[in-house]
Order: structure tokens, then C-alpha cells, then sequence
């Protein structure tokens, strides 16, 4: 509903005293038309499942990534084989079945499996045929120069993440919560540096991997353990390397150089070591994106972590980048699977309400903020993944290793069955439509070597999808509870966000924008606390609030480039400087609230001081109470502004 009433003249502005109006002014002494709040697009987004019948859902299907059964031979017919048959466009095998060192007895309509005669050796009569010579190329020679280039640091990487167990290699990844979570799950290791005779006698490691399960943990992590070992079921990757039959990089070129202390883990038996895909990526993804279910305050760093260990198979000379990028698909699409297929959401959300339970008394940490402050407490030289932009550049080009796009780079995205799970924890605030969205904005562009596969589980950036929208091509409602604590309480999208789509804030919780976002149908807040951090956190359209908090935190300035409108609610500014003027409206700013002020820390301004805290293309009517943070302030509407002069 739009209401009107006329402004009063300036000369009617008098002083406020301990943080309230005694009177105010307008703009104008013409009447004024409040502005309806923005419409949007009118619709929601959405990210429908393809076809079941002509794009079997892998979530679904996984069962069926077996070798040695005829039933689940082929692409047709293998999940674990089909989510990444975008190689197909770079390499051919010599036949389309899994086959290398398989045999399987015929199965109903389906034939026997013979024995593939691929020798496991590049360019003799039985090898496959390169498809994408360049591409192809390109892979190995990746290779080629980042083994030549190691450094004695990274070769120590390599071997650890060769040799020791995929899950204490991973859990790492969980930064200053790394001793915690390794005490409560017990994990242990045998490998923990590269043994004197290691270049001739090979190590496997003897610890534990996850740690230990059920009733035998001690520390009440039982069931958490449990979670994280059941992630991967079905989960091998030796069907899709018999069937792809694709050499390691170090038999497709002399002049890779496989780590030394990793030569006895070079296996003799070529036919059967196939180097696509990379078991060691998959099961970091899985192991990775369990742990994250499980501890989302962490869900990025872990992620940064399992793309670290695939790189390090590449710094081994063990795989090539394609075998790594297959690996990724292969893993999360597995993890999504046990998630989403293997056990009903009560329990999984349980059991990560446990894991958030045992570990935040393990820090002393008193509720679930503080547990979070807790996990990224520490420096980037106590916590190599204490920086979001530099993790999130690592695993940008973890996903596609520098290829560039060698087919059609338009195709819209789609999202896999079931795939909105890996998002479940980190994102409870959200529908499992919405996740599924979010999956869809934050994918990767088409036409990259590998990951175009029919499902889209290729193009996923788990990355970018933890950090909320990045388009807004619909309108979307977030609600948030305080009372649900975590990520339901307080949350931060930090992608630039595009689109021609509403968002609109409800619920009791604090929801922060830090990207340069360009979204234009508008911000509605109703409810809670929406900050911007950013100079263009709220998107070009108009800026509606109706209630609860907005919050300017900019760098310097938050620019809105359309109108700001408050019937209710309170605006809160955080000043830096005297001369900071934290929000400028291109268009009509119309007042009505509560206006706050905080200082930056370091900053108090001295009696006299005439603060600008908002300019706009013209001012309408006046705050409703002003509060200083210390301070008792005369108010000042001049037009196209509102300024504050500081009186004690």
C-alpha cells in the first residue's frame, strides 16, 4: 500500500537529545508518495531434474558401478562409467566395455565379458585413439612440466597424499579444528615424512583412516565416524578405469618424474592401472565433502583440501589433470549418492548436529558462533586455508586446470539429482529447490574437456555454491531463524550476484551480501538483519524496508543506484571518517525509521563534527528516532541530505 503525507519545512529541524527526534524535516513541502516496494520478476527460478528415462540419475543408479558383472558393462548401463563419459570427446578406448582384466559370465540378455586385449601401453595395436590430439597433449605435458617444476616441498605433499590414508590426509582441511576432530574421531597414521629406503621398499599406511566408529569411539563421535566411512559406497573407481583403459601419464611420456620414494608404488601390470580417473581425487572428494556435511563452518576449506590432494597426484606424476577432474566428478557424485540415497535426512542432520556438539565442547567453544569464529581463528600461517580468495582461486582452477573451452560454451546448466544434499548443512536456511538453484548459478560455463557429462555433475563449483547466489534469474525469499543457530542464524554470501530477479529478507536472522552485485529487481528486507559490506552489495534496483536491520559496513561508500525507501525498521550505519559518507541513493531516499550510528574501531569524531551519513537525489521526510553510539547529535536535512552534528 502506498500512503502520502506532506513534509514538514526545513525551518521546523530542531536537536535531538540522547538518541531521539524531537522533530524533523523534509525535502520538499510538497506532498510526497511513499514508493511501493519492488515487484521483481514475479516468478521463483528453478532447476528441474532431466529426464529420468533419457539421463538416468546417478543418485539413483550407483549400484550399478560394478566390474565383473555383465549386467553393468558398458556406458549404457554403468553410473560410475556414464558421470564421466565427457572423455569420450578426448579419447577413445579400444572397446566400449569394462574390460581391462575383467572377465563376467553372460547375465540374462546381457553378453559375456571377455577380457579386453589392451596391453596397457601407449601406441602398440591394442591401444585406444586420441579424439582431441590437442587437448590430449595439453594433459600430459601438464604433467610433464609440473613434475619437472616441484619443489622439494610439494614432493613431500605428493608422497603423503600418496601414501597415507585419503581420510587423515583430508581432515587437515579442517584448519584450527584439525586437533579436535582428529581426537574425537581417533585417526591415526603410519606415514609422517618419506622413510630412508622408501625409494625401493613401499609403505602403505597401517593407521585408521576415518578413525573409529560406533560404540568402540570413546569420545561420543561414533556415529559422526560412521557417517563419514558409509560416504562411498559403491564408490570404486576401477569400473571406469576398465572401461576407459587410458595410461598413466609417466607410460605416456618418458620425461614425467614420478616422485622417487613413490617409484615401488608404480604398478607392473599396465592393463589393469589405468590412470582416468583418479581413485585417490575421488575418495578425497567424498571423504572431503563428508567431513563438510558434517562441519560446514569448514565446507570450503575442505573442499580447497581435496582439490590440494589432486593436484598433488599430478605434482606425483600418478595422473594427469583429466584423470583428476574426472576423479572430482566421480567423488561427489558418489558422496551425493550416499547422502541423498543411502540415509533418510533426520539422521544425517543428526548426526551433524553431533559432530557440532562434540567438537564445539572440545574448544570450549559456548554456541555455535563462537565455534565458527573458533574455525577460522587461526592465521594463513597456522592455517593454509585461513584465505577464502586464494581457496577459492585454487579450486576454480582445480576444476578445470587451465583448458580452455572446446565446445559450445552457452548450453545452460543443469543440476543432478540429489546434488542439492551437499549443500543441505551448509545452507539449512534455503529449500532443497533453492540449493538446487544456487548449484545452478554458481556452475561452470560448458564446453571444458571432461566435464560436459549429460547429468551436470561435471560443471558443479561446490565452491561457489557454499557462498549462495550468484545469479538471481527469479526471485528469491530467504528466511532465517536465530533460534536454529549456525548457518540458519547467520550467514554471508560473498559471490558478485547478477540477474533481474527480487531478493527479499525475512525471518529473525543476519543475512550479509559482500559481492559487487548488479542484481536489478530490487532488496526487500521484512525481517532480521541484512548487511552490505560492499560498495554495491544491494544490486542496482530499489532497496525496500519494511522492518528489521539494515546494516552498511562498506569499505568506503555503499552506493544505491536506484531508490532507498524505510517505513519501518532501523538503518544502521558503521562510519570510518569523519569525511565517510557510508550511503548515497542515486534516486529518492524516503525515511521513516529508526536511523543508528556505530564507529569503526579507532574512530570517535570530536564535538562539532558535521557528519554527511546519507546523500541521496532528494531527501524525503526524516528518521523516526537517531541514535549515536556515545554521542548526543543535532540532525540536519538539507535537501538532498542527512547530517548529524555532533553536540556532546
Amino acid at each position: 500500500m502506498q500512503t502520502s503525507f506532506p513534509y514538514l519545512p526545513r525551518a521546523l529541524c530542531v536537536a535531538i537529545t540522547a538518541g531521539f527526534v524531537l522533530a524533523g524535516c523534509g525535502g520538499s513541502d510538497a506532498p510526497w508518495v511513499t514508493p511501493a516496494a519492488p515487484t521483481g520478476l514475479g516468478r521463483a527460478d528453478s532447476a528441474a531434474v532431466a529426464d529420468a528415462v533419457s539421463v538416468p540419475p546417478f543418485v539413483d543408479n550407483v549400484a550399478s558401478n560394478q566390474r565383473g558383472d555383465a549386467r553393468y558393462a558398458t556406458l549404457a548401463t554403468n553410473a560410475g562409467v556414464r558421470v564421466v563419459a565427457g572423455f569420450l570427446d578426448i579419447w577413445r578406448p579400444s572397446s566400449l566395455v569394462v574390460d581391462a582384466g575383467v572377465t563376467a559370465a553372460a547375465s540374462g540378455s546381457f553378453p559375456a565379458v571377455v577380457a579386453s586385449l589392451w596391453s596397457g601401453t601407449p601406441g602398440d595395436s591394442t591401444d585406444g585413439t586420441v579424439l582431441n590430439a590437442a587437448v590430449h597433449t595439453a594433459n600430459i605435458q601438464y604433467v610433464v612440466t609440473a613434475t619437472a617444476n616441484r619443489t622439494p616441498a610439494q614432493e613431500l605433499a605428493a608422497h603423503l597424499d600418496d601414501r597415507r590414508n585419503k581420510a587423515y590426509s583430508v581432515s587437515d582441511g579442517m584448519g584450527p579444528l584439525t586437533s579436535a576432530w582428529r581426537t574425537a574421531s581417533q585417526q591415526t597414521t603410519s606415514i609422517t615424512g618419506i622413510a630412508a629406503d622408501a625409494t625401493t621398499v613401499l609403505y602403505n599406511d597401517t593407521g585408521n583412516d576415518v578413525g573409529v566408529g560406533g560404540s568402540a569411539n570413546t569420545q561420543n563421535f561414533g556415529p559422526v565416524v560412521d557417517l563419514v566411512s558409509n560416504i562411498g559406497e559403491n564408490g570404486s573407481t576401477e569400473p571406469a578405469k576398465r572401461f576407459y583403459k587410458y595410461a598413466r601419464p609417466w607410460r605416456w611420456s618418458s620425461s614425467v618424474q614420478v616422485v622417487p620414494a613413490l617409484v615401488p608404488a608404480k604398478s607392473s601390470t599396465p592393463k589393469t592401472d589405468g590412470g582416468f580417473v583418479s581413485g585417490h581425487t575421488a575418495e578425497a572428494m567424498r571423504r572431503s565433502l563428508a567431513m563438510a556435511y558434517v562441519v560446514p563452518e569448514r565446507f570450503q576449506e575442505l573442499l580447497t583440501r581435496a582439490g590440494e590432494l589432486g593436484e598433488n597426484r599430478i605434482l606425483a606424476g600418478m595422473h594427469s589433470p583429466m584423470d583428476v577432474m574426472g576423479g572430482r566428478i566421480q567423488g561427489q557424485a558418489v558422496a551425493a549418492a550416499s547422502l541423498y540415497a543411502g540415509m533418510n535426512s533426520g539422521t544425517r542432520v543428526a548426526v551433524a548436529a553431533q559432530a557440532r556438539s562434540t567438537l564445539m565442547a572440545a574448544v570450549g567453544a559456548a554456541d555455535p558462533a563462537a565455534f565458527n569464529t573458533f574455525a577460522h581463528a587461526q592465521s594463513s600461517s597456522a592455517d593454509r586455508f585461513a584465505d577464502h580468495a586464494t581457496n577459492k582461486a585454487n579450486y576454480r582452477r582445480s576444476l578445470t586446470y587451465g583448458f580452455t573451452q572446446m565446445a559450445d560454451s552457452t548450453k545452460a546448466a543443469t543440476v543432478p539429482k540429489g546434488a542439492e544434499v551437499l549443500l543441505e548443512t551448509r545452507l539449512p536456511y534455503l529449500s532443497a529447490d533453492q540449493r538446487r538453484v544456487v548449484l545452478k548459478t554458481t556452475a561452470l560455463p560448458s564446453g571444458y574437456p571432461v566435464l560436459d557429462d549429460a547429468e551436470g555433475w561435471g560443471r558443479l563449483n561446490l565452491f561457489d555454491a557454499a557462498d549462495g547466489y550468484a545469479r538471481l534469474d527469479g526471485d528469491v525469499a530467504v528466511t532465517m531463524d536465530t533460534s536454529l543457530l549456525g548457518f540458519n542464524a547467520s550467514d554471508s554470501w560473498q559471490n558478485n550476484i547478477v540477474g533481474a530477479g527480487l531478493l527479499t529478507k525475512r525471518g529473525s536472522g543476519e543475512l550479509t551480501l559482500t559481492g559487487s552485485n548488479t542484481y536489478s529487481g530490487g532488496t526487500v528486507l521484512e525481517a532480521g538483519t541484512l548487511e552490505g559490506t560492499s560498495a554495491t552489495a544491494f544490486g542496482s534496483g530499489d532497496v525496500f524496508q519494511s522492518g528489521g536491520v539494515l546494516r552498511i559496513r562498506p569499505v568506503s561508500q555503499l552506493a544505491l543506484a536506484a531508490r532507498y525507501t524505510q517505513t519501518g525498521g532501523t538503518l544502521q550505519l558503521v562510519l570510518g571518517s569523519d569525511n565517510q559518507i557510508p550511503l548515497a541513493v542515486a534516486n529518492d531516499a524516503t525515511l521513516g525509521g529508526a536511523l543508528t550510528i556505530r564507529f569503526a574501531t579507532g574512530y570517535q569524531p570530536a564535538v562539532g563534527t558535521v557528519l554527511t551519513v546519507l546523500r541521496a537525489g532528494r531527501v524525503h521526510g526524516t528518521f523516526s528516532s537517531i541514535t549515536v553510539d556515545g554521542h548526543t547529535v543535532t540532525p540536519v536535512y538539507p535537501g538532498n541530505q542527512v547530517q548529524l552534528r555532533i553536540v556532546s
